[in-house]
């Protein structure tokens, strides 16, 4: 048998004895259901701030101090003009209220209620209206000085009803526009920084009880460490894709369930490589992206002797990753700039930012490039993770990595005897 061939057949062992070691175990359900439990506790969080927040906007109000016809053009033209809003941005529900001898002082005294959150109180004539507003109504008194205005036409034109009426046609475009792709690459990035927080992560720990145990001697003196190194990494990432696998599966089928509406909300969103090749191009990076980062961080955490030092390591681990996220981020917002540049080229930043490339320019090309390049850098990050374990913690040498073919020992030939 060559040596290659040997390589792959230690690497792989070491790979399915970490796979099945990972997935049949109690635990491993556990951190199945984890993102369940995420998005449980989001939506008990978002249910909570939803319900402060619409507690708040059922007391906020803004004032009109006014009477008579005026009054009734005012509430008439503040119909009209909330339905230029969405729900959520609509201005606080209007009140008027006839003025009385002192209107500043009336106005004045009605932020002083509790029942109420007043943002601003309109009073005096149309033409220089007075407004009173708190630090937070700057937007409401806005609208209070265009509803104003609104009044005072409606009133010289002697009718509070619309003077042109639009005939609205609805046009399908053909296509993403440009910034749907802007918007395709943000959730790209998003999703893929997301999933290898989540899995690639799982890696630091896999030499710790290696360590603890001294298994790991036993498998650095029968096989070189790259093997070892890119065995375990193996392992971890076939769990992994049945981790993607599973919540795959359960996505494709709840998105079935949607209501029309949502969909056609994305309706411009959209990759400018198109969507098949956007899915292949994802999880080709998704691979890319948990080999390198898988690697930086078996390399980190095989330096750790105890538990304590791998929770320790948590912390620069995860400001990587951030790091990592906010560059590709922002090579997603300014995808010509030096910054993207930049970050497709760096390796352990380059799957997230050519990610976003994907979404946001048609070409392909830089693509296989790409790849090839990260394609190296895992191979190199490994076999540094695996030099720097062997010196600075086994400090002995293991069987060396041998590519070539094993040249066969020839036979010694004794001296004849004179």
């Amino acid at each position: 048998m060559s040596s290659l061939a040997r390589l792959v057949r230690q690497t792989m062992t070491i790979a399915r004895r970490d796979f099945v070691a990972t997935v049949f175990t109690p635990t491993f359900l556990l951190f199945l259901l984890a993102p369940l439990m995420m998005v449980g506790f989001g939506a008990i969080g978002g249910v909570g701030a939803a319900s402060m927040s619409k507690s708040g906007d059922d007391k906020a109000r803004i004032v009109i101090l006014a009477s008579g016809e005026q009054a009734r053009t005012a509430i008439a033209i503040d119909r009209q003009l909330r339905d230029m809003f969405r729900e959520r941005e609509r201005p606080p529900q209007l009140i008027v209220e006839a003025p009385g001898a002192n209107p500043r002082a009336q106005g004045r005294a009605i932020f002083e209620r509790k029942a109420i959150d007043t943002y601003a109180v309109m009073y005096g004539p149309l033409e220089r209206p007075q407004i009173l507003h708190s630090i937070n109504g700057t937007r409401s008194a806005s609208y209070l000085a265009e509803l104003a205005d609104q009044v005072l036409r409606a009133q010289r034109a002697g009718t509070t009803a619309p003077l042109s009426e639009a005939t609205k046609t609805v046009i399908a475009r053909p296509g993403s526009t440009s910034s749907g792709h802007g918007q395709a690459a943000f959730f790209a990035v998003t999703a893929l920084f997301m999933v290898s927080l989540l899995l690639a992560g799982q890696v630091v720990g896999t030499m710790a009880e290696e360590r603890s145990n001294k298994v790991i001697e036993i498998l650095a003196a029968a096989v070189p460490l790259e093997s070892v190194f890119f065995g375990k990494l193996l392992g971890m990432f076939g769990v992994a894709l049945l981790f993607l696998g599973f919540w795959g599966t359960v996505a494709v089928n709840v998105t079935t369930l949607l209501p029309t509406r949502v969909a056609t909300a994305f309706i411009d969103v959209g990759p400018a490589v198109g969507l098949p090749m956007f899915g292949l191009l994802f999880f080709a990076y998704f691979v890319m992206a948990y080999m390198l980062l898988g690697a930086v961080f078996l390399g980190i955490g095989a330096q750790a002797s105890t538990q304590r030092e791998l929770q320790m390591l948590s912390l620069p681990i995860t400001i990587f990753q951030v790091a990592m996220f906010g560059l590709a981020t922002a090579a997603a917002a300014s995808p010509t700039s030096g910054i993207a540049t930049a970050a497709e080229v760096f390796p352990f930043s380059s799957p997230f930012a050519m990610v976003a490339r994907a979404a946001n320019a048609p070409d392909l090309l830089p693509h296989f490039l790409a790849l090839a390049w990260q394609a190296s850098w895992v191979a190199v990050t490994i076999t540094i993770a695996a030099r720097l374990f062997r010196r600075g913690v086994l400090q002995s040498g293991s069987p060396k990595l041998r590519l070539g073919r094993k040249r066969p020992v020839e036979p010694a030939i004794d001296n004849p005897v004179s």
